[in-house]
């Protein structure tokens, strides 16, 4: 069996950066190597990884891959290619496509797709409807991630926010319930009042949308989200958390003790209000980007623990879905080609470490969804491993955007930082700039 060294890196992992090699055999972690630990036998193949750092591949809880049926936005190859030159190597993939991932048939087609199109390890959402709760008892635990649950209107319009639909969805699972969190009724009357302010235009500005979709919303029905959760002892993962109101339903307590979890998304630790007058509905997301303040609020909370996940919520649309404003541009951004590097501009700039973004992108949803021998470097373990080499200037063109969307918001920003190569399951899956297509992902398995 070929045997593959990755050699002389600086291994993160566990809290902590240390040089090292790793040993990759038979698509597992054969050997990690640190504090001069001999080889056990010779290798195959060297790879000689100096000047790179080596994380464990990025596992994204959150993404909208399209497929089935709005695969002119994007499909799921073609997502799982950006995917995996963004060094994610797992993700898990949203329940509002057409038709909508909400019956047991579907869920087995939607499982089917990924496995005949996915270039990276993948599992999918099955989403709640006001009805479709007596089906969850039925679905496969160590297959599915998590029961979807939108408590805002968002593409596909799946909202659940009749109390007792609410209550009977918190009460009919032990699996994770991951949560899209506004209040409709706020959102529906802040839109009347500024259709109000603009009586002669046919759209609203979009600099209006994060007081359209207002903090009140979002805490209003995260609050909901959270004593439903108390009350019922469901396992609760509030996605996309905008506010720094929000944060106040949270614990900074050791993510083991945890039964409700938050996730911060790339967009809203990168993004602030101001964006808007450059980049417009580009950044258009629901929930929306909102102010300076609340993005220090953030960053604050994914280092002080009462953020536990970092995600993408990539969302890809046509250009020209995202013409219009606050009502008419759709909402959601592409983002997961570049969101790790994103993130470690933020280590450049101090704003975290190369343990947290580890932790919050690679251990925490391994840890939060119980995913089987995933999301660590640890012998044994599943190679998701992902080389990352600083000092490396490379600017975001259109042409290097792998989305079918064909955009990014990030288009002209010039990232110090470059994705070198990406192992799936010990498959070299992204190599100077290339991504192997004819590669398929594994099924994540969930303990």
């Amino acid at each position: 069996m070929k045997r593959t060294l990755i050699h002389n890196a600086t291994i993160v992992n566990e809290g902590q950066s240390i040089k090292g090699s790793v040993v990759i055999e038979n698509g597992r972690i054969a050997e990690v190597l640190t504090n001069w630990k001999p080889l056990s036998s010779p290798c195959d193949e060297t790879i000689d990884a100096t000047g790179c750092y080596l994380l464990p591949g990025v596992i994204d809880d959150h993404v909208h891959f399209r497929d089935p049926g709005l695969t002119h936005k994007g499909d799921i190859f073609t997502e799982s290619c950006a995917a995996a030159a963004g060094g994610v190597t797992s993700i898990m993939d949203m329940p509002n496509t057409n038709p909508l991932t909400t019956t047991l048939d579907a869920l087995n087609a939607k499982m089917d797709l990924l496995n005949s199109k996915c270039v990276v390890n993948h599992s999918c959402y099955f989403g709640a409807t006001y009805s479709n709760y007596s089906e969850f008892s039925k679905l496969d635990k160590h297959r599915t991630c998590g029961i979807k649950l939108f408590m805002g209107s968002s593409t596909g319009n799946m909202l659940v926010d009749k109390i007792n639909s609410l209550l009977n969805i918190f009460n009919s699972t032990d699996m994770l319930i991951a949560t899209h969190c506004e209040d409709q009724k706020i959102i529906k009357n802040n839109i009347a009042k500024y259709k109000e302010k603009y009586p002669d235009e046919t759209d609203i500005p979009v600099s209006k949308h994060p007081l359209i979709r207002s903090s009140l919303a979002c805490y209003n029905s995260s609050k909901l989200a959270v004593n439903l959760a108390m009350q019922s002892g469901a396992r609760l993962h509030i996605l996309h958390v905008s506010t720094e109101r929000e944060l106040k339903l949270f614990s900074d307590i050791s993510l083991s003790l945890k039964n409700i979890t938050a996730e911060a998304c790339v967009g809203h630790l990168l993004y602030t209000s101001e964006d808007y007058k450059s980049l417009g509905t580009r950044i258009k997301c629901n929930p929306a980007i909102k102010s300076k303040s609340n993005r220090a609020a953030l960053r604050a909370a994914v280092n002080s623990g009462l953020i536990d996940v970092i995600a993408t919520d990539h969302a890809p649309h046509l250009l020209s879905e995202k013409e219009g404003g606050a009502l008419k541009a759709m909402s959601g951004i592409p983002m997961i080609q570049f969101s790790l590097i994103s993130m470690l501009e933020l280590v450049d700039e101090g704003i975290f470490t190369l343990e947290t973004i580890v932790e919050k992108m690679c251990h925490a949803p391994a840890k939060i969804y119980r995913i089987n021998e995933r999301g660590y470097i640890r012998e044994g373990y599943k190679a998701d491993l992902v080389l990352v080499r600083p000092n490396t200037p490379s600017e975001v063109t259109t042409d290097k955007v792998l989305s079918r969307c064909g955009w990014s918001p990030l288009e002209g920003h010039t990232f110090n930082w470059k994705v070198e190569k990406t192992f799936a399951n010990g498959h070299l899956i992204y190599n100077d700039n290339r991504v192997d297509e004819a590669y398929r992902g594994e099924e994540l398995r969930f303990n």
